[in-house]
């Protein structure tokens, strides 16, 4: 029976479509963003959207032929009866098509007799053919033959989604990741499409558990569904996939500037923590073999029995006195914390939390016990602002000790006993909930209350690392793609993941160089700092148990080739921070694949092992065992070979050699880049100098520069400086912006032929 569409009526910028069932809501956000909204019991609240994100929009709104037409000066939106909906750009071209027809689910294809064989096998039929419960729902749209599909955060496998199918909800499996898994740690259900090459921008908000299938099961159509909550998702259009990330980062927020020093390389391994010495054998070891780094992190072996928000006395003199000596050294120190509280009328974290009702509770009121690492434990209800609040009260502690940063783990929630019952009871704000609902965001709800603890109690840019997460938690957190392993596959598979993570609007993100589990090689450990070089989470991480994977550890030449890229990523620390400067403004990431650069070009489509560093840089590493030669890529344009000064034509492949201590990288020509002086660490002091160096016959860059550390940036305290190479070799150097006080003392610009001086004089730069 169709549901007939009845007529519309306006309120501002919120349209109301009326049908014979249920209202359609579409809210005008922006030109190029619209919401579509359909109430279904579920309180509406964003946990992805901070504020009232609407802007004045010019917009129309009319009956023509049997639907509603809305239109923005940017996107053109058909509603029918049967609450179907397509979607154009301004120039006619089909974006998001609704499909027509029934879906076939993969099973549905049985006959009488495989269904009868089925159910006698003890099979629930009714599940096989896709029934569902009357709080599901689905989305289904029409799939052209030529339409690819990328974001979703860090789902494994490969860079476009094209043929695959997801799930969202957050998930601590210790199973190797393999490209078959549907869901990890995080769920962020951005996606992000080219239909015949016009791009768009599909955001569901939606925190219950759903699952998105990209012509898996047809090649007619993809699909959402989820098991309950309102209809609830973003259209989001723009000129470009750029433009298309610029609004979703709009919508759901960007990564504020992080402290210069997290940029720079961080060591880490389970187990460290056990005692100061080892801690201090390892910085010992880090400044005696010349390798740059900036960060320790201690896992939680440096907490007394693992209870959060402690420090153990027994293997550490004073942990003040510990943190201060590191510093010292040049090293920061990032603690981890968990959310499980342990079980212990003893301890105060527990004891506070107990009496003020602050841990999640079984159906009937008493709390809720699963087991974590300290054993039984219980769970702080971060859904509700006074327990965020109570949490954050708690990171001083560690604030207070010394510590520069928070890492939040195991916040899927992950628990021993088995999975937390979805009837537990968590809150939604104020209002009682469910698990169910909850799950999704309960890592971004810590995230959130550890990034407001630092912020309020270090005065400083927090810098907070988390598992699990949800859209919008790029706001308050850096991520990394979990505990994955020494294998080539997963190197292969940190591309992907991290390039469309940064799609996603999470550009600070990283993996466990190496490899967590499992035991790694020279070679891996060579291919891997090698291909991360410009991740911009930069950190080396082990498991308790598997081998030691410090690069001295393994001798020549892994120790030798480890050093010579930590100390080239410190040269390029100053152009990854421009690059966050950018993506403050554009929500653009800072590692991208290059099909967000090049999206008209087919060839970049399926490109796994290669990306982009912001529109300038292209690595290709080496991510397969033995290789000493690879095929490369290079999009139109021209390109210089970063080591050796060749130059070479684009839309072509070339071969290069690659041999072990050789990570192929191509600047495009006519590229200036700054560069950064070879330092152990990242000084808290202001560099009196910058060097910019040349990469063909002329170019121009801006260049960003502040104290690296507060948020005094936001009132304008930064400086900008031009540096620009005319065609006849003439060289031009000038502070565009003055708000920070220090300015570089003198400016080095390197062509490929000679070095040109300039010095600060007078308010100018003048050359020497």
């Amino acid at each position: 029976m169709v549901n007939k569409l009845i007529n519309f009526t306006q309120d501002g910028q919120k349209i109301t479509v009326k049908y014979d069932n249920k209202p359609l809501i579409l809210t005008v956000i922006t030109p190029e963003i619209v919401r579509v909204f359909q109430d279904r019991g579920n309180a509406s609240n964003s946990y992805a959207i901070d504020g009232d994100k609407e802007i004045k929009t010019d917009f129309k709104v009319k009956e023509k032929d049997g639907h509603v037409e809305l239109s923005t000066a940017k996107l053109m939106i058909k509603i029918y009866d049967d609450e179907k909906i397509d979607v154009y750009d301004e120039k006619g071209d089909p974006l998001i098509l609704d499909y027509r027809k029934k879906r076939t689910p993969i099973d549905r294809q049985m006959d009488e007799e495989h269904l009868k064989l089925a159910e006698s096998e003890g099979h629930d039929v009714k599940k096989l053919l896709g029934a569902h419960d009357k709080d599901y729902y689905e989305i289904v749209k029409s799939l052209a033959d030529d339409e690819q599909f990328y974001g979703l955060g860090d789902k494994t496998g490969f860079i476009n989604k094209r043929h695959y199918a997801y799930d969202n909800w957050n998930t601590d499996n210790p199973d190797p990741q393999v490209e078959s898994f549907t869901h990890l740690y995080k769920s962020i259900p951005i996606l992000l499409g080219l239909k015949n090459k016009h791009p768009y921008g599909i955001f569901f908000d939606n925190t219950y558990r759903n699952h998105i299938d990209l012509g898996k099961e047809s090649n007619d159509y993809y699909y959402y569904s989820a098991v309950d909550g309102n209809i609830d998702y973003y259209i989001i259009g723009g000129d470009s996939l750029k433009e298309v990330i610029t609004n979703y980062t709009y919508l759901t927020g960007r990564v504020p500037m992080p402290q210069k020093w997290t940029l720079g390389y961080q060591q880490s391994r389970w187990g460290y923590s056990v005692s100061q010495k080892q801690v201090e054998r390892i910085a010992e070891n880090l400044r005696k073999y010349d390798l740059p780094c900036d960060v320790l992190h201690l896992d939680i072996d440096y907490m007394r029995g693992y209870r959060v928000f402690t420090w153990r006395k027994d293997n550490y003199e004073s942990p003040e006195k510990f943190v201060a000596k590191m510093r010292k050294l040049g090293f920061r120190i990032i603690t981890i914390i968990d959310p499980g509280v342990k079980k212990d009328d003893d301890y105060k974290i527990y004891k506070e939390g107990i009496e003020k009702g602050y841990f999640v509770k079984a159906p009937d009121g008493t709390v809720y016990v699963n087991q974590v690492w300290p054993g039984d434990s219980v769970f702080p209800d971060f859904g509700r602002k006074e327990v965020r609040k109570w949490w954050a009260r708690n990171c001083k502690y560690l604030v207070d000790l010394g510590v520069s940063g928070i890492w939040d783990d195991m916040n899927e929630p992950a628990s021993f006993k088995g999975e937390i019952p979805q009837d537990i009871v968590f809150h939604n704000e104020e209002e009682a909930s469910t698990h169910k609902k909850m799950h999704n965001v309960y890592g971004h709800n810590m995230a959130k209350a550890t990034y407001e603890g630092l912020k309020k109690f270090s005065g400083k840019r927090p810098f907070v690392i988390t598992r699990a997460a949800y859209a919008g938690t790029q706001k308050f957190s850096t991520v990394w793609t979990g505990d994955n392993q020494s294998l080539w596959t997963h190197v292969q598979m940190m591309i992907p993941q991290l390039c469309n993570l940064g799609m996603s609007g999470f550009s600070f993100a990283g993996t466990d160089i190496g490899g967590f589990g499992a035991d790694t090689t020279p070679e891996l450990l060579t291919r891997w700092i090698e291909g991360a070089l410009f991740s911009p989470l930069y950190r080396n991480h082990a498991a308790l148990g598997t081998r030691s994977q410090e690069p001295w550890v393994f001798g020549e030449p892994t120790l030798s080739i480890y050093r010579k890229y930590l100390k080239l990523r410190y040269r390029f620390i100053p152009y990854l921070y421009d690059e966050f400067y950018r993506e403050t403004k554009t929500g653009l990431p800072i590692m991208r694949p290059l099909v967000l650069n090049y999206e008209n070009d087919p060839q970049v489509y399926n490109l796994n092992d290669e990306y982009m560093v912001g529109e300038d840089i292209l690595a290709a590493p080496v991510v397969q065992e033995g290789q000493t030669k690879r095929a490369v890529y290079l999009p139109k344009g021209k390109w210089i070979d970063f080591w050796n000064g060749v130059e070479y034509s684009g839309k072509t492949t070339i071969l290069v050699d690659a041999p072990i201590g050789k990570l192929p990288l191509f600047i495009k020509k006519n590229t200036i880049l700054p560069w950064g002086k070879e330092v152990s660490h990242i000084s808290g002091e202001p560099d009196e100098s910058m060097t910019f160096r040349l990469f063909g016959k002329k170019g121009k860059y801006v260049h960003y520069q502040d104290n690296g550390t507060d948020f005094k940036y936001q009132k304008g305290e930064y400086n900008l400086y031009k540096v620009k190479v005319d065609k006849d070799g003439s060289v031009k150097v000038k502070l565009e912006k003055h708000g920070f006080g220090p300015v570089y003392r003198r400016i080095t610009v390197q062509l490929p032929n000679k070095k040109i001086e300039f010095k600060y004089k007078n308010g100018e730069y003048v050359r020497e």
